[in-house]
């Protein structure tokens, strides 16, 4: 446990939950009353709420911690971001990537449409979890004889969905680790691929139900490339952005287009697993380099919208609960404040526990980089 990340962490924590308790009361009340009349309209208002809250968490990361994302694309790519629905598929190098996108869909306007397919356990997330399930992202049990038909089920309710989305998917299946690694080399020398130095090889069931589900009404497939310069002194993970400690991170977006794609679906997942040997010789570069061939999109800037509905948020809970202990008694004052600091730091633990990478089971020296 990180006490100084649990401290740190409580300011933050507490007004996301009561954000999160106002924006999923608004949601449950409108799913009851709306969804079943007009469920457009229902995802319109879902989407503005839910946006306030995503907002916070990109304040945290670009305001608080000083998290820097540069992204490197095409223009044509650049002009098209947040004007169709598309699925996203970056590699999965850490517990902050989800928000990472969320940081690119908030700069092109689609936060409030950012959905993501993440585990089954992810929706008993106080706050988190709810909001996600409202906006309808995918939970899965990774158990494919239970998720292909959900997959199938919810990717066919999105083809009325009224706005550009992202659907983000990790094709990896889990995020990069020193074991994990070492357990993709192993597989990809006994297969005769080529051996991954950076991510490790696809699931590819999930991208090719997608890509099979979705290519009639989502036009584009973004390719997104995470990179973590080594230098650095911090990784970028939740603690770390509780903590204020600031991190870099690198992207390069390539945009291919659905119908481009192979109709088979082996086709489709060697298209996925070539894109990723792609990845691992793209990182390879960046290692190297510290840059990507593409130029740098300057335009994209820490986010001011997410600075003022915080501050707005703040505000109001600031006042609130200064208001809420003055009416209670002088005795229960001091007791009520500890009981509410307490439960947060409980829920700060939660998050940081939940989102920890587990220990290494192997050294780094031992991966394999032939």
């Amino acid at each position: 446990m990180e006490f100084s990340g649990i401290v740190g962490g409580i300011p933050f924590i507490s007004l996301f939950i009561f954000t999160g308790i106002l924006v999923n009361l608004i949601q449950v009340s409108c799913y009851l009353t709306i969804w079943p009349v007009s469920k457009s309209t229902f995802r319109r208002i879902n989407g503005a709420i839910t946006e306030l809250l995503w907002l916070e968490v990109v304040w945290l990361m670009e305001w608080w911690s000083g998290f820097e994302v540069k992204v490197h694309t095409d223009a044509k790519t650049s002009q098209l971001m947040g004007k169709e629905h598309a699925i996203i598929m970056p590699n999965h190098v850490s517990d902050s990537d989800t928000l990472l996108t969320w940081i690119l869909a908030q700069r092109v306007g689609c936060l409030r449409s950012a959905l993501t397919i993440v585990k089954k356990t992810t929706g008993y997330l106080p706050v988190f979890g709810w909001t996600n399930w409202f906006s309808e992202s995918i939970f899965l049990d990774r158990n494919w004889a239970k998720d292909e038909s959900k997959l199938k089920s919810s990717f066919e309710a999105l083809s009325d969905y009224p706005t550009p989305f992202w659907m983000t998917i990790f094709v990896e299946g889990t995020r990069l680790t020193a074991d994990k690694l070492l357990e993709a080399q192993s597989f990809a020398s006994s297969k005769g691929y080529p051996i991954p130095k950076n991510v490790l090889i696809p699931k590819t069931k999930g991208i090719v139900t997608a890509v099979q589900s979705l290519r009639s009404f989502v036009p584009a497939i973004y390719d997104v490339t995470i990179a973590i310069p080594k230098q650095q002194p911090f990784f970028p993970t939740l603690l770390t952005f509780l903590k204020m400690q600031p991190c870099k991170v690198a992207v390069h977006i390539k945009r291919y287009s659905t119908k481009d794609l192979p109709e088979s679906d082996q086709g489709i997942a060697q298209w996925c697993r070539n894109r990723f040997i792609a990845k691992d010789e793209l990182l390879e570069t960046f290692a190297a380099t510290g840059t990507f061939d593409e130029e740098e999109i300057t335009g994209f800037r820490r986010s001011t919208k997410s600075l003022i509905v915080t501050l707005i948020f703040a505000s109001i809970f600031l006042v609130g609960g200064w208001i809420f202990l003055q009416r209670l008694s002088s005795g229960w004052q001091y007791p009520t404040l500890a009981t509410i600091i307490g439960s947060v730091a409980i829920v700060v633990h939660i998050f940081i526990e939940f989102t920890k990478m587990p220990p290494p089971k192997i050294k780094a020296t031992q991966i394999c980089t032939q």
